[in-house]
C-alpha cells in the first residue's frame, strides 16, 4: 500500500511539469468558457510557478487562450509593502503573467500589503467576501515553503484559518532575504489565505521543485496531518494533487526505498542504493551485513535475485571502492602499480580542465580540494564563473571598494577626476538607498569587479594561474534583481565559444539544485543547451563531465561515481581559499547562533562525506569531495 496520502505526479523536470500544470488550467478556462461561465482561479507567486505562467503566456500567445472569463484572487502578500516594490507580490504578478495576457483589471485581486493596521481584519473578511462573491475558487495552484507553509499559513495554523494577518516564520524570512538584500529588510508579517480558504476551492495543485524541498514534501505527502506542516491539510482535500520533479521527490518512499512497497527490477543502481541504505540503518559496515540484516529489513527479494548476501556486500564494496580516486584528472599509465584501475580517460595526461561556476565562489566551496589537486598534477586548468554574482554584494564593500580605487588614482595621478566622479555617484546612490531599491550600473560594476578579485585570490591559492579564469556575466543573471532571465541565446552563445575555444577533456559543473536562490538551476539549463550545440564536436564524444554539489549539501554516497579524499592540508587550503571570498561572509544575511558561515558548511559537508564512506567499512580520510558522472544522454 502507497504511504503517500495525496495523489502526487512526478515529472523528469520543472519545465516539463510547469507544462503540465498550465495545460489543466488552460483547460479548466477552455470548458468554463465553453459553458459560458467565469473561471476562478487561486495563485501562487515565488520561484515555483513562474514556469507554469510562462507556458500560459505562451498559449494565449500563440493557441488564442483568452483570460477575458477569468477572476484571480492570490494567495498572500508581505505587510506592509506597496504595490509597486521589486519585492512585492503585485508586481510579481504583473511581470509575471498579467501584463501579457489580456486578464480585466477588475477581475484581479491580491492582497494590499498597504491597508492600515486599523483595517487589516475588515479588509481580510472583505477579500474572503469577494472569493464567495466570485463563485469560490475553481483552481488553487500552491507552492510550499520549508516550514511547510501554504501561503503564508506558518506552523501552527489551523485547518478552519481565513485570510488574515500573520506574524512569518524566521525560516521563512531567512528564505526571503536575498529577496530583500537582507534579513533584516524581510517584512514580519504578511496577509494570507488561511488553511480553510485553501481547502474551499474545488480543485488544488501544489507544485514544487528541487532538492531542497524533498523532505518537506515527504512530510506533507506521507506524513500525518499535521497544523506544523499546513500542506498536509490537503490530505483531507477531495480533489488535491502535488506536482513534482524528480529531484523534489526524492525522499518519497517509492524513490528513497521503493523495495519496501513491493518487488522491483534489481539494477546495480537500485541494488548499491539498498545496500548503502541497510547498512547506514543498522550503522554497520557493508562487508559485516548478513542474510539476517537483509531478511529483516525487508530486502529478501534482493537477496534471493541476487544473494548470498555476502556476495552482494563485496560487489557493492568494491563498485564504492573503486570511486575513491587522489587523481580526478587521471593517474598517467606510466605511474600506476599494480591493483590501480585503468580509465579510459588515463590515455591523456596531463588534461584541459574546465570548471563551471555559477557564483564566483562556488568552484572553491564544492570543489576547492579537488582544484588543488588537478593543479599539483599539472593539468590545464580553465574555471569559467557564470554570473558576475554582484547581488550578494553589500554596499558597504562598495563604499570600501571605491575609496579604495579613489585613493589609488589619487596617489598615482591616474584620472583622479574620473575616479572621483564615479565614486560621488556611488556615494550618491548608496546614501539614498531604500531597502530593496535596484542598484545603478556603476555600482553593479563596481560589486562584480569585487566578485572578481575575490575570485582571482581564491585560485591563486589553489595554484591556478589568473589568466585562465573566464568571467563570463551571462545575461539572464544582470536582471540587477534576484529575479532573474530564462537562459536564451546570447547566454548559450557564450558558453559554446568557451567550450570550442578550450576543448576540454573534462568538464566540472554546478548540479546542485538546493540552491534556494535558483541560479544553479538556470546555470546547468544554459550548460545543457550550449552542450547540445556541441555534441557533434570530435573532442566533445571523449569529454567526461562530473557534476559538484554547492555549499548546502554532498551528493549521497550511493549516488558517487568519484570521490575525492582530502588530507588535512588540502582542506586547510581550501579553507584559505575560501576566506578570499571575504564579501560572502554571510553572518548579516543569516544571523543566528545555529547558523554557519560558507566555508564551515563546506567542511562539515566534505567531512560528513568521509565519516560516511568510514562508517561503510571504506577508507577512513580527513574530508571527501564527491561527484556524480553527468550521463551521455543527460548532456
Amino acid at each position: 500500500m502507497s504511504p503517500e496520502h495525496v495523489p502526487t505526479r512526478v515529472f523528469a523536470d520543472a519545465e516539463e511539469a510547469s507544462r503540465a500544470v498550465a495545460a489543466d488550467i488552460a483547460a479548466l478556462i477552455r470548458e468554463r468558457g465553453s459553458l459560458g461561465r467565469a473561471c476562478v482561479l487561486g495563485l501562487a507567486t515565488g520561484a515555483t510557478p513562474i514556469g507554469v505562467y510562462g507556458e500560459l503566456v505562451r498559449l494565449h500567445r500563440e493557441e488564442g487562450l483568452s483570460f477575458a472569463g477569468v477572476t484571480t484572487f492570490n494567495l498572500d502578500e508581505y505587510y506592509p509593502i506597496a504595490p509597486d516594490e521589486l519585492q512585492s507580490y503585485h508586481r510579481f504578478m504583473r511581470e509575471h503573467l498579467f501584463d501579457h495576457v489580456d486578464i480585466r483589471p477588475e477581475n484581479v485581486h491580491i492582497p494590499d500589503g498597504t491597508v492600515g493596521a486599523d483595517r487589516v481584519h475588515d479588509y481580510a473578511a472583505a477579500y474572503e467576501d469577494a472569493i464567495a462573491e466570485a463563485g469560490g475558487l475553481d483552481f488553487q495552484l500552491l507552492g510550499i515553503g520549508r516550514t511547510g507553509h501554504i501561503g503564508f499559513n506558518e506552523p501552527g495554523s489551523a485547518r478552519d484559518s481565513r485570510t488574515r494577518l500573520i506574524t512569518l516564520d524566521r525560516v521563512t524570512r531567512r528564505d526571503a532575504a536575498s529577496d530583500f538584500f537582507g534579513l533584516e529588510q524581510v517584512p514580519r508579517r504578511a496577509i494570507t489565505m488561511g488553511v480553510g480558504t485553501i481547502l474551499a476551492a474545488r480543485r488544488v495543485v501544489l507544485l514544487a521543485f528541487g532538492e531542497h524541498k524533498a523532505p518537506i514534501i515527504a512530510q506533507a505527502v506521507e506524513g500525518p496531518v499535521t497544523a506544523r506542516v499546513a500542506a498536509s491539510f490537503l490530505q483531507q482535500h477531495a480533489n488535491a494533487s502535488v506536482v513534482l520533479d524528480v529531484t523534489a521527490a526524492a525522499d518519497l518512499t517509492r524513490f528513497r526505498t521503493p523495495w519496501l512497497l513491493g518487488p522491483v527490477a534489481w539494477d546495480d543502481g537500485l541494488i548499491r542504493q539498498a545496500v548503502v541504505w541497510l547498512a547506514r540503518k543498522l550503522d554497520k559496515p557493508i562487508l559485516k551485513l548478513t542474510e539476517e540484516d537483509y531478511n529483516e529489513a525487508g530486502l529478501q527479494d534482493l537477496v534471493a535475485a541476487r544473494g548470498p548476501a555476502y556476495d552482494i556486500n563485496v560487489d557493492v564494496f568494491r563498485e564504492m571502492a573503486e570511486t575513491i580516486t587522489g587523481w580526478p584528472g587521471g593517474k598517467p599509465r606510466a605511474m600506476k602499480r599494480p591493483g590501480d584501475i585503468d580509465r579510459p580517460t588515463d590515455a591523456v595526461f596531463p588534461k584541459r580542465v574546465l570548471v563551471f561556476s555559477p557564483h564566483p565562489d562556488d568552484d572553491v566551496l564544492a570543489m576547492g580540494g579537488t582544484l588543488i589537486r588537478l593543479a599539483e598534477h599539472g593539468h590545464e586548468v580553465h574555471v569559467a564563473y557564470q554570473t558576475s554574482g554582484n547581488l550578494a554584494v553589500f554596499d558597504a564593500d562598495a563604499v570600501r571598494f571605491s575609496e579604495f580605487a579613489l585613493d589609488f588614482s589619487r596617489i598615482f595621478a591616474i584620472q583622479p577626476e574620473e575616479a572621483a566622479r564615479i565614486e560621488r555617484h556611488l556615494e550618491e546612490q548608496l546614501r539614498h538607498k531604500r531597502p530593496g531599491q535596484l542598484d545603478s550600473p556603476e555600482v553593479r560594476r563596481v560589486k562584480a569587479l569585487i566578485r572578481r578579485g575575490e575570485a582571482r585570490a581564491a585560485a591563486r591559492v589553489c595554484g591556478l594561474p589568473v589568466e585562465r579564469l573566464h568571467f563570463l556575466e551571462l545575461p539572464f543573471y544582470e536582471t540587477g534583481t534576484v529575479r532573474k532571465l530564462p537562459p536564451g541565446e546570447a547566454d548559450v552563445a557564450k558558453l559554446v565559444a568557451l567550450l570550442r575555444e578550450v576543448q576540454p577533456h573534462q568538464i566540472y559543473a554546478a548540479g546542485d539544485l538546493t540552491d534556494p536562490h535558483g541560479t544553479h538551476r538556470l546555470c546547468l539549463h544554459a550548460l545543457r543547451m550550449a552542450f547540445e550545440r556541441v555534441r557533434e564536436d570530435a573532442w566533445y564524444r571523449g569529454c567526461e563531465i562530473w557534476l559538484y554539489r554547492g555549499a548546502w549539501q554532498e551528493w549521497e554516497p550511493e549516488r558517487m561515481d568519484m570521490a575525492v579524499p582530502l588530507s588535512p592540508a588540502d582542506v586547510v587550503k581550501k579553507r584559505d581559499a575560501i576566506f578570499k571570498h571575504q564579501s560572502q561572509k554571510d553572518r548579516a544575511m543569516f544571523p543566528g547562533p545555529d547558523e554557519r558561515e560558507f566555508w564551515q558548511r563546506a567542511e562539515v559537508r566534505n567531512r560528513e562525506a568521509a565519516r560516511l564512506y568510514d562508517r561503510l567499512g571504506l577508507a577512513e580520510y580527513e574530508a571527501i569531495e564527491g561527484f556524480v558522472r553527468w550521463k551521455a544522454a543527460e548532456s
